[in-house]
């Protein structure tokens, strides 16, 4: 039961933000339509992971939760840099991260 709570804290703190965000960055960022498919299946493959190890490490969830809430943790560092899917959503986030450090 705990577990569940957790992962839908999780779910409603991290990922669902994640999510809101990763549609408003390649929205800006004028990426081809190839792109956001990948990014969309880096989510699908990715998020289920997330929301299981919640369930199974309520710490990590919090710890996240809460490093990701202050802006600690960068919700990109949560996605597999190695994925070929995810690499274009990753490069996305860097380069607004980029842009606002410059500014």
């Amino acid at each position: 039961m705990i577990s569940d709570i957790t992962a839908w804290l999780f779910a409603l703190f991290v990922f669902d933000p994640l999510q809101a965000e990763i549609s408003t960055r390649l929205e800006r960022a004028n990426v081809p339509v190839e792109a956001i498919l990948q990014s969309r299946q880096c989510v699908e493959s990715h998020g289920p992971r997330l929301l299981q190890r919640a369930g199974e490490e309520p710490g990590w969830a919090v710890a996240t939760a809460m490093g990701v809430a202050i802006g600690w943790t960068s919700p990109v560092q949560l996605l597999d840099a190695g994925d070929p899917n995810c690499s274009t959503l990753i490069r996305v986030f860097q380069i607004k991260n980029d842009q606002d450090g410059e500014a």
